[in-house]
């Protein structure tokens, strides 16, 4: 709350704040304290008196560069974010962008695809930021690999109005926006880190400028198929890891601080109540989502993806413990002794994920 004589602005927690121009004995000439209202869309009233005039003039200013002051605090507060994802295979990437255009708190610099047929890719986040109401973010696409996968929802790409020709470069873009906004970005990684080693390799010094990395990615104590109530499975070497070896070895070496959500903290299921509730919402987002996951063909996903982005919004969902961490030649996350070189989530909440993450999404 800030407080003016005759002036009270409340701060805005998700947008700008509102001003109320207060009527006191202050600006009372004569014993009359007519009032009237004004300026409806800014929520401000007056007060007014016989030789108030002068008062209100000043108060209307004192009022303005109280709101815009705090609009540009809160414009700056949010959290300024670019995506790097494999959507198109499996759908929890899908599930993930959802998140992040849910989310006021992020400004979202860009979305860039890696792996396999990036201008796919491409062209499914186009037509998903299209059709959630979001076309004015960037599309960016990785160097193509050569991969086996059959991108289960490539034909939502080639669907609509909204796909672009071609697009940017990845990773040069990733070092573009690191060198406009130094320490303020954070970059969340859900797919193989092909354009993180690009952009490694292109630009190490620029890239250590980076606010922070969440992945999702690794497999530190525990492996696929472990849910914490059944048999223990032993860690293994996890997707993203896994199809881009050298691209995580220079990640975890870059000195960037890095956040970890690994394996242990992300096998989190979408069962059919949960489904359920959030294809029948209506909405742009539930509607799209509803679409990739029949595209996708299977029955429960897990959500390892979300998790990064949920981590970047609450990070209270995902505590992280100081680990240093290797990733050998097979593309293992090995636990060792050492300067903690990552902040790995080794455990989380699946009600307290879903509790946000539910409501978040299917609000409209």
């Amino acid at each position: 709350m800030i407080d003016l004589t005759g002036v009270t602005c409340t701060e805005g927690v998700m947008g700008p704040p509102r001003c109320v121009v207060v009527d006191t004995p202050a600006f009372h000439h004569g014993g009359r304290s007519a009032r009237f209202r004004g300026l409806r869309d800014s929520d401000i009233v007056i007060g007014s008196g016989e030789d108030g005039f002068m008062h209100r003039i000043w108060l209307l200013m004192a009022c303005l560069v109280l709101t815009l002051g705090s609009v540009a605090s809160w414009a700056q507060a949010r959290e300024k974010i670019i995506i790097d994802t494999d959507i198109g295979d499996d759908v929890d990437d899908a599930f993930a962008l959802a998140l992040a255009v849910k989310s006021p708190e992020f400004d979202t610099l860009g979305i860039s695809t890696a792996f396999g047929d990036t201008e796919a890719r491409a062209r499914i986040t186009d037509r998903f930021l299209g059709e959630v109401g979001k076309p004015e973010i960037q599309v960016l696409a990785g160097n193509p690999t050569s991969t086996k996968n059959p991108m289960s929802q490539r034909k939502y790409g080639e669907g609509g109005h909204f796909a672009k020709n071609s697009h940017g470069d990845a990773a040069e873009f990733l070092l573009d926006q690191i060198r406009k906004h130094p320490g303020e970005i954070t970059l969340i990684a859900i797919g193989p880190l092909m354009n993180v080693g690009a952009a490694i390799d292109r630009d190490a010094a620029t890239f250590r400028k980076l606010k922070r990395v969440v992945i999702m990615g690794g497999s530190v104590r525990k492996g696929y198929g472990d849910y914490g109530y059944n048999d223990h499975v032993p860690p293994m070497p996890e997707w993203n890891i896994l199809n881009d070896v050298a691209s995580a070895q220079k990640l975890f070496t870059s000195g960037v601080p890095l956040f970890v959500m690994p394996l242990d903290s992300t096998q989190l299921k979408l069962d059919e109540v949960k489904r359920a509730f959030l294809f029948t919402r209506g909405s742009a987002v539930t509607d799209q989502l509803a679409i990739l996951y029949h595209l996708w063909a299977q029955e429960t996903p897990t959500l390892f993806d979300p998790m990064a982005v949920a981590f970047a919004l609450k990070p209270e969902l995902c505590p992280v413990t100081p680990l240093h961490i290797r990733v050998d030649e097979k593309g293992s996350t090995l636990e060792e002794q050492g300067t903690p070189n990552a902040q790995v989530c080794l455990q989380s909440n699946s009600e307290n994920f879903f509790r946000f993450y539910l409501k978040r999404v299917a609000e409209k």
